[in-house]
Parts: structure tokens; sequence; C-alpha cells
């Protein structure tokens, strides 16, 4: 005898393996040499997710810096992280707008840990300014972890590049989430001059709120003005995902246009 079974997947499931099955593809691009010889720690090749939205708008551009889990040569394998950005921005229409994914190597070239560098990521964005056509006054920038720590540090030396950066559960130094940058009231003068909004989980206990804090902090200190933070009292490293699920991060970021 034949038993026929009907087997039925929740709605929920339906709907994240139709948006898996759709999510777009991104572009695998390479750093022109004259500006990748003079990196330390990034990955030549890095992600670009084209703006999707069909306008004559110039579109905006948004890097994301991952963190510590995504340090290597194969940039590829971060092609997911980006998904809950592409999808924010889509939901929230907030397009057209680029989204570039970099990658920071294991190894410095002269020995070392690899970690997100200032210099290295101006020279990405040099690149990005010869090939790729996006608003200059609309660059946002945002990162989570080992990333978060890349945004303020490469906020904390080109802030003007930026029309607004948002670090989340982010360290403040480059030896990782015990580490102070010595650079730190530097730091803060810069980035009082660019609208900054940080998120930490008050539960985190891989990199403290009071790291996001302290930077926030020293800004407000150094006269920032458009600088704040909010600290979610249910969440802890994990806090990107409700950040990035959040119509108030995309309302705040691409509010935000540099004069």
């Amino acid at each position: 005898m034949m038993i026929h079974m009907n087997f039925s997947i929740p709605l929920f499931l339906k709907l994240f393996l139709l948006s898996s099955m759709a999510a777009q593809q991104p572009e695998l691009r390479t750093l022109d040499s004259k500006f990748e010889k003079n990196t330390q720690c990034l990955n030549p090749e890095y992600l670009l997710f084209s703006a999707q939205a069909k306008t004559k708008e110039t579109p905006a551009l948004l890097i994301y810096l991952h963190g510590g889990g995504g340090v290597g040569d194969n940039v590829r394998r971060l092609q997911g992280q980006a998904h809950a950005l592409l999808a924010g921005i889509k939901k929230f229409q907030k397009g057209p707008c680029h989204v570039v994914v970099p990658q920071c190597l294991r190894k410095r070239k002269d020995g070392g840990r690899g970690t997100w560098e200032a210099k290295d990521l101006d020279l990405l964005l040099n690149g990005l300014s010869t090939n790729l056509k996006f608003d200059p006054k609309r660059v946002y920038l945002t990162g989570n972890s080992m990333g978060g720590y890349g945004s303020w540090a490469w906020g904390g030396q080109s802030p003007l590049r930026f029309a607004a950066i948002a670090p989340i559960v982010g360290g403040i130094g480059p030896g990782g989430p015990k580490d102070v940058t010595p650079n730190l009231d530097q730091w803060a003068a810069n980035l009082a001059k660019v609208p900054v909004y940080a998120f930490a989980g008050a539960t985190d206990r891989v990199v403290p709120a009071e790291r996001s804090e302290r930077m926030v902090a020293a800004i407000q200190k150094a006269g920032g003005k458009q600088v704040k933070i909010k600290v979610y009292q249910d969440q802890g490293h994990n806090a990107r995902q409700v950040v990035y699920s959040s119509k108030e991060f995309y309302d705040w970021m691409f509010g935000k246009k540099r004069k």
C-alpha cells in the first residue's frame, strides 16, 4: 500500500527560501594596481552590489566593513553579510545605492596580524572613485565588531569623505576588544565633523558597550553635535541583526548628505 504524505512548508520559510534564491549576486572587482601596491592589509578583490533602482539619480555608495570572522583572501564568502543591507535599502526605498564589501587580509604584507587600516581604505575609495559612478556627497560607512573598529578608525582619519558613519559593536583599538587607541582624542576631533550613530549591545561579552560609549563621549567632548548612540538592552554582540533590519537605521543614514 502506498502512503501519500503532504508536507507543508511554513510561510516564513517559503519567504526566506524565495528571498535567498532571488538574492542579488555581486560583481567581483579588483582594485587597480596603482592603488593596491600601497596597501598593507587589504585584499585587492572586493564585492560590488550595483544599484538596482532604475532612476536618473546618481547612486549613493554604502561601504560595509566585516568583522573578525571575515578576514582572509576569499572575499566571495562575505556575500551573505551584505544581504541584510541590500534588503533594507530595498524595503525602505533608499536606492539607488551601490554596496561595496572589501576584505581585510589575515596578515599584513610587512608581517603581523592584519586589521582595518584607514590608509588602505582611503586607497580603496580612491580606486572606486575612478571606476564607479556614485554621488561623492552620499558616501556612507558602516561595519560591525572589527568592522565597527574599522569605521571608527577610518572615520577618525578621513571624516570628510563620508555623509554618515554607523559603527556597530565596534572596538576602539587595533589590538582587539581590550585595546584602546592612543589616538582617541584625535579620532574624536575628526569624528565631531561628521554625523555618527553608534550601536551596541548591553549584554555584549565580546566588545563591551562601554567602548562605543567612551568613543561617543569623546566626540561630544570634542564639540560633536551630530553624534548619538543606541545601546540595545536585550542584545549582545549580534546587535547588527536588529540594526540592519530597522527602519530607523536607514532613515537616519540616507537622510544625511555631505555639504
